[in-house]
């Protein structure tokens, strides 16, 4: 686990991050990795001293597999609940799916790297498409009642409910999806947008990024590559128009 504010750390999992805030011996947890990742997930929390137990919600960006991946374990083991933007309830639940399919990876293959990411991801339980029967709607009105007082950004078009999660005490960002600054899919390793095929509609998700500048946060936790020391609008200006490189 990464610190990266006085209380919240970043843990990683199959090339995915999440992101724990505690307040107390409470946790918030946002996002949750690949099926496969559940493991690495638990060990991250006792790092910090911590159990799942002590999450007392999980927060989901989007509700793509390598996000959700540990949420089934972690209300079956623990019942820890879940919240998520109402646009995404349709997605956990597996009534639609708005993701890359097998074939738009296997499409960019032949680059070594996406090849070494799409068996790396196979392995973490890819194919899996959990679907998660308990997930809830978080209400958008201000702050959460969740341990660091979250307060939802939403940030559309990498899917239709795409969610960011702002922590103002602590100044942290996790982004998901709506900005990363590392991905195999990109081979970029400076903030950026996901190649187009990545998105539900990448003029919406064009357009979120530039909306999510006015944000006030100094340290961003993407989804995806290493968490960003310094200003929202900083990696939204780093970005520029470098968002479909590696298509």
């Amino acid at each position: 686990m990464k610190q990266v504010a006085d209380n919240a750390w970043v843990g990683t999992g199959t090339v995915v991050n999440w992101l724990v805030v505690r307040e107390g011996d409470a946790l918030t947890l946002v996002d949750s990795g690949w099926p496969g990742d559940i493991g690495a997930l638990e060990a991250s929390l006792a790092c910090i001293g911590q159990h799942p137990r002590d999450i007392k919600a999980v927060l989901l960006t989007h509700a793509h597999v390598d996000h959700m991946g540990g949420l089934n374990v972690l209300w079956r083991r623990y019942r820890v609940p879940v919240f998520m933007h109402p646009a995404e309830l349709p997605m956990a639940r597996g009534e639609r799916r708005e993701q890359a399919t097998p074939m738009d990876i296997l499409a960019s293959s032949w680059r070594p790297r996406v090849a070494v990411w799409g068996t790396r991801i196979l392995l973490a339980g890819g194919l899996r498409h959990p679907t998660i029967e308990h997930a809830n709607a978080w209400d958008s009105n201000g702050p959460l009642d969740l341990p660091g007082s979250p307060v939802p950004v939403p940030c559309v078009g990498h899917t239709s409910g795409h969610t960011a999660y702002l922590f103002p005490d602590q100044g942290v960002i996790a982004t998901g999806d709506a900005l990363v600054t590392e991905h195999p899919a990109s081979g970029r390793k400076t903030p950026h947008l996901l190649p187009s095929v990545y998105h539900k509609d990448i003029e919406e998700a064009r357009r979120s990024l530039q909306e999510l500048a006015v944000v006030d946060a100094d340290t961003v936790v993407p989804g995806h590559g290493y968490v960003w020391s310094g200003s929202l609008k900083s990696a939204v200006r780093a970005a520029g128009d470098r968002h479909d490189v590696g298509t």
